[in-house]
């Protein structure tokens, strides 16, 4: 079968509007639903981090209360536990996409602070959007297509269609006051068409070969997605 891509925040602090570092990483579901999904297709997954630093998950992403319980909780953390590749990433900066049958960004806050403003991810970002191949990112993942800009000052995704993390999720997530910037803003001023779906919801928008899910309960059925793409 084929190899995928993901692209993995290597940030583990977001830092707020009044200095702040608020610890975070990658949301673990966001990581692991997908990862399950395409494994069991049998496709092999390659990480991909900034300078190639191993990832950091966001211990919130592992609390019960954000999985539906204990069990739930339990299950994404020996899934993540299982997830080998995050242990060995390769270097955004070095990836060839020529290598890859599709690319996967997962969320958390991560994102926000490293990938949104990364030359090398937004370059990787704008190839994968021209190749056709599978692109898919989910919930604060977006926040990477910001650093997607063409030589013009134009966003590539600029007119597309997709979910995103939304200003109300961030609102009830508490962290809306107290952030430098929204990623539904942002979006939306590079040109970006976000389209909101109910807070929590699963959201999950398929235009051209972008594939883009609103928060964690979307990242399942965004990998059901690009595997209809992938047969």
């Amino acid at each position: 079968m084929s190899k995928l891509l993901f692209v993995v925040t290597g940030a583990d602090h977001w830092t707020l509007a009044d200095g702040t570092k608020h610890p975070t990483g990658f949301w673990a579901e966001e990581a692991v639903a997908p990862y399950q999904a395409f494994k069991a297709a049998g496709h092999e997954i390659v990480v991909a981090t900034p300078g190639g630093v191993v990832p950091t998950v966001d211990k919130g992403s592992l609390a019960p209360e954000v999985n539906g319980g204990q069990e739930n909780a339990d299950r994404i953390a020996d899934a993540l536990a299982g997830f080998g590749e995050l242990q060995s990433p390769i270097k955004v900066e070095d990836v060839d996409l020529d290598d890859y049958a599709a690319v996967f960004y997962p969320g958390g806050h991560g994102p926000m602070e490293d990938l949104a403003v990364n030359a090398d991810s937004g370059r990787l970002l704008t190839l994968a959007l021209e190749s056709g191949k599978p692109l898919g990112v989910v919930c604060h993942a977006p926040a990477a297509l910001l650093a997607a800009v063409e030589a013009d000052g134009t966003n590539a995704f600029a007119g597309y269609d997709v979910a995103a993390f939304t200003n109300a999720e961030e609102t009830q997530a508490g962290f809306a006051d107290k952030a430098k910037w929204l990623l539904q803003d942002r979006l939306t001023e590079a040109g970006v068409n976000v389209r909101a779906g109910e807070p929590w919801v699963p959201n999950v928008v398929v235009d051209r070969n972008l594939v883009t899910g609103q928060n964690p309960a979307s990242s399942a059925p965004l990998a059901v997605e690009m595997l209809k793409k992938l047969a």
